[in-house]
């Protein structure tokens, strides 16, 4: 690795620092904050501001905000994003921590389909594919998916509809749906034992775009032999973790 610019790295540093509190700052904010030479803030902000990095604000005399061109870059690089690609990524880095299987997936209508798969390297483990599509209210994925609609749209999507059974354990009732559903929201973590599989159980997190929208959710699935309620608590918070990573790299700044 080459040499750091000091200059360059400033610039950053100043740019950085508008992604907390509401978006503005003055020269002597930026100043005081990192501890820089008040002739240095105010070359770094003149030339930010004169490459549309930054803008003043005319109702703020002497405040900034991020400029046009951060919103350009940033642009560009939602465009290059790739989902099932980035989600593999993580799937992979999640299961060599735990390895234990690691899917992403999304929801369709009421079901759910696996966009990512990372196997576990034990003999026992559980069996899948991408592309394989399930009821979301029998997995782990889907009910932290189905969690996170509005209630009208979660209404439009059950209401009427057979919850049909995948194991003696699956949820087949709205209203006991309803009730899982709101201890997922309030827990921020899904679970699932047995109700997709009698052998295997699964927790998952949500993953959430720039904007803070649910898009897919990470989850990590294992046979009963491996499974304990401390075991649960392990997977759950390393998957949010896993879930937080990717919604990092899908551009979400904010938190769970």
């Amino acid at each position: 690795m080459g040499r750091l610019v000091p200059a360059v790295t400033r610039a950053f540093d100043i740019l950085e620092l508008f992604l907390q509190g509401d978006g503005t700052l003055s020269a002597p904010e930026i100043t005081r904050r990192l501890q820089l030479p008040r002739t240095t803030t105010h070359e770094l902000l003149s030339t930010l501001t004169a490459r549309s990095y930054l803008v003043p604000i005319p109702e703020q005399p002497g405040r900034y905000r991020l400029g046009v061109r951060t919103y350009q870059l940033g642009s560009r690089y939602a465009e290059q994003l790739d989902l099932a690609a980035e989600g593999q990524n993580v799937a992979r880095e999640v299961a060599e921590t735990c390895d234990e299987t690691v899917h992403v997936a999304i929801l369709e209508d009421t079901d759910v389909i696996y966009i990512a798969k990372v196997d576990s390297t034990h003999a026992v483990r559980m069996v899948s594919a991408a592309g394989r599509r399930l009821p979301a209210h029998c997995t782990a994925v889907g009910k932290m998916l189905l969690a996170a609609l509005p209630e009208n749209e979660l209404d439009a999507r059950i209401e009427g509809r057979e919850l049909v059974g995948m194991t003696p354990d699956s949820i087949t009732e709205p209203d006991a749906l309803r009730a899982a559903l709101a201890e997922i929201r309030a827990r921020g973590t899904a679970s699932e034992h047995r109700e997709s599989n009698p052998d295997v159980s699964c927790v998952a997190a949500p993953v959430r775009d720039r904007a803070g929208r649910v898009v897919a959710a990470l989850s990590i699935s294992a046979p009963m032999i491996r499974w304990s309620e401390e075991r649960e608590g392990e997977l759950a918070e390393l998957a949010a973790k896993g879930a937080d990573d990717l919604s990092l790299r899908l551009g979400h700044r904010g938190g769970r």
